[in-house]
């Protein structure tokens, strides 16, 4: 593979949350806000995105130190009961290029501030995009994952 150009990204806002760590199993009803850069954007960005149910969240992992990064496998959550798993394979924060993605229930906008449900980014993250989730671009067939992944989702979004 030749090397590339980096590619620049832009944090067009924040966000705003009362967890400030980074932290598993703390998202379930977890309100927080997406306040989106008002030196880049007028309120119209936002116009008609209060017509959906759920966005999604692009955000940068900016407090993965980079000698942190996964570039191999692991235990996730380094249980050792739970297969080995290259990075590519589960949704560790430590990723190569500490980017995050989660969808979120949208609460309310106000202008640039979206509020969300169970966004798992902490108080500060840079957020890269917000998109309107469209049912159509949900995955079509059926759905296939490994038994440790179920069990660690089921405490994700526990309540907080």
């Amino acid at each position: 593979m030749t090397p590339q150009e980096p590619i620049v990204l832009h944090p067009i806002g924040v966000v705003r949350s009362s967890i400030t760590e980074p932290a598993d199993d703390c998202w379930g009803q977890l309100v927080s806000t997406v306040e989106l850069d008002s030196e880049q954007f007028s309120p119209e960005c936002t116009r008609g995105l209060d017509q959906y149910s759920h966005v999604e969240i692009i955000f940068f992992l900016d407090r993965i130190p980079i000698d942190k990064i996964e570039t191999g496998s692991r235990h996730p959550r380094d249980r050792q009961d739970w297969p080995k798993m290259g990075i590519f394979a589960h949704r560790a924060k430590n990723r190569p290029n500490r980017i995050g993605i989660t969808t979120c229930q949208l609460e309310s906008v106000d202008g640039l501030t979206i509020r969300v449900r169970e966004l798992d980014a902490v108080d500060g993250t840079p957020v890269l995009d917000v998109k309107p989730y469209f049912q159509g671009f949900a995955p079509r067939g059926e759905i296939r994952e490994p038994a440790w992944s179920i069990e660690l989702m089921s405490c994700y979004f526990r309540k907080i």
